[in-house]
């Protein structure tokens, strides 16, 4: 699939992934046969020789991509931070994650705001997510080395099943509504998709792990704010006191000419599409703190009239950060 599309795709589908204002069914995830669950897409992973997000839908092989690997290994690419596709994305958010927590950091928060991991109500979807959230909890015990590592799920009957699943796992499981989610002797906690309806659990956890000693929480993929449920107190002061404690350590969002990026330690990054060359992209501009909408729209804006592709996808693209800037505007009052 071509970056553009996949981009455009990403785009006329937020505002239906978000639509869902009742908790999905976790313990009814369909899991293929396999006591492994889903197989993905394990090609090396170099960013700079492959085309960006080519593979993000598992189609495109590796000798696909050999091609681009006649290009100079020395040269760096605007668009080398992307990973190539939806694993190696998520490997690269727990690296960030590790290094978040290894410089003694303590919240982190990391979204990847794409397709396979917007829509849980779609048939396997649930199993795919479920298998990416082990390779995130992995790589952090790989990157942090750390052996104590719990991975708390949004609901009992996930995590049971996912412990049966994964016997093997060098974690341990607990849901949101436990009784005891967190014990003593956990020193990293990650939140698996913690959705809104399972706040006052979230804010729970969250203050036991702030007690002496202090562990790190990551948030894997939170929805905790959605734009069906209003934007009354609880969710002001949520965006306002709790989640302004956390560091989004790493984001991606595609937009229909380009994607904004961050991964720890490193800036935010707006990209624009590179018109000479298919799927891959150029740096626009860095950033400090997360671009808003009128910053896409000033970056947008000035090379609006360079660009082939004409104002309506710009336009699509200044739209979609201009509706989520509005709403985050009025909850943070």
């Amino acid at each position: 699939m071509a970056s553009s599309s996949f981009f455009f795709n990403v785009c006329c589908s937020s505002s239906s992934s978000s639509s869902s204002s009742k908790l999905p069914s976790y313990s009814s995830t369909y899991f293929p046969s396999s006591s492994n669950g889903i197989s993905l897409p394990r090609a090396p992973f170099d960013s700079r020789t492959y085309a960006k997000f080519d593979k993000f839908e598992g189609t495109d092989t590796f000798q696909d991509m050999q091609p681009t690997l006649e290009q100079n290994p020395q040269d760096e690419e605007d668009d080398s931070c992307l990973p190539s596709d939806l694993e190696g994305a998520v490997r690269q958010s727990s690296e960030a994650s590790a290094a978040f927590v290894s410089s003694g950091g303590m919240r982190a928060i990391v979204e990847l705001l794409i397709p396979q991991l917007q829509f849980l109500d779609d048939e396997g979807a649930q199993g795919e997510l479920w298998e990416l959230s082990r390779i995130f909890v992995d790589t952090l015990i790989e990157e942090t080395g750390c052996e104590r590592v719990k991975a708390i799920f949004p609901d009992a009957g996930a995590a049971a099943l996912l412990k049966y699943r994964w016997d093997d796992a060098a974690f341990s499981f607990a849901s949101l509504s436990d009784r005891k989610p967190v014990e003593k002797e956990d020193e990293i906690v990650v939140m698996i998709l913690p959705d809104y309806q399972m706040l006052e659990y979230v804010e729970r956890i969250a203050s036991d792990l702030s007690g002496e000693p202090p562990r790190p929480l990551i948030m894997w993929n939170p929805r905790l704010i959605s734009e069906d449920v209003g934007v009354g107190f609880n969710v002001r002061k949520l965006r306002r006191y709790f989640l302004r404690s956390f560091t989004t350590v790493y984001s991606m969002k595609p937009l229909p000419t380009g994607a904004v990026f961050r991964c720890y330690p490193g800036l935010w990054k707006v990209f624009f599409d590179d018109k000479n060359r298919p799927n891959r992209y150029l740096l626009a501009k860095e950033m400090i703190s997360r671009p808003d909408s009128e910053d896409i729209e000033l970056i947008f804006g000035e090379g609006e009239n360079e660009s082939e592709q004409g104002p309506s996808l710009f336009s699509q693209a200044v739209g979609v950060f201009k509706s989520l800037n509005k709403f985050m505007k009025v909850i943070s009052k």
